[in-house]
């Protein structure tokens, strides 16, 4: 949420929140602007949503989709500088800062790589003990978060493929995300009841869904989360 920045609009923040229980808020990196960062706080602040901060690569062009390789320093201070952003100008509104999601490149090269995971786990950890880490269901942003000891997470996603290792299929590749609400709503309501979800070649893969997670850039967004809240 919160996605938009100058005149670039993104996704459909006032029809969704109203049927959506955590908003993870872009930080300006990827997305966003200090302007539709407040008015995206407060419209969460109205629908009484949870707000969390969502840290990306400094990649507006790409929106943080494209994968990049900082020193375990820079990405700290990306952290750091981001998260800190979203609770400063929450606590100014008079809301509290309740978790913490990576976005795009980020949160998918933190699921695999621990180390990386470490590095963010323990930035959002010295900003805030309190803050709850969400990750990828089995992933190294997951055991990053039970390591240094902060509440944790798992999400799944609605509306993205899995391969059969638990991973996001690329958005590069056709089918990785899905528009289609029967089968969302279908897939989502198994992975809560049964914990699981069928990767793209019909393996079965063990999944934990704490939260699930619908992007706010996709056409279909509103129409899910009425269906999801339904």
């Amino acid at each position: 949420m919160g996605e938009s920045y100058g005149d670039i609009i993104v996704g459909n923040d006032e029809a969704i929140m109203p049927y959506i229980t955590s908003a993870n808020i872009a930080c300006g990196f990827h997305g966003g602007d200090p302007l539709t960062i407040e008015k995206t706080i407060l419209l969460a602040l109205k629908h009484g949503v949870a707000i969390g901060a969502h840290p990306g690569y400094h990649d507006l062009k790409g929106f943080g989709r494209q994968p990049m390789t900082l020193t375990p320093g820079e990405l700290r201070t990306s952290i750091l500088y981001q998260v800190g952003a979203l609770k400063s100008m929450t606590i100014a509104l008079g809301g509290r800062l309740r978790h913490v999601k990576p976005h795009g490149a980020m949160y998918n090269s933190a699921a695999s790589d621990f180390d990386m995971a470490m590095v963010i786990a323990k930035a959002v950890r010295d900003i805030d003990s309190s803050l709850i880490l969400v990750g990828l269901s089995q992933s190294e942003l997951i055991n990053a978060a039970k390591k240094v000891g902060l509440a944790y997470a798992s999400e799944v996603f609605a509306d993205r493929a899995y391969n059969d290792d638990g991973s996001l299929v690329s958005r590069n590749l056709p089918g990785a995300v899905i528009h289609d609400t029967k089968v969302l709503i279908d897939r989502v309501i198994r992975m809560v009841r049964e914990n699981v979800v069928e990767s793209v070649s019909g393996k079965i893969i063990p999944i934990q869904a704490d939260t699930i997670c619908i992007h706010g850039d996709n056409e279909m967004a509103v129409e899910f989360v009425r269906g999801f809240r339904q």
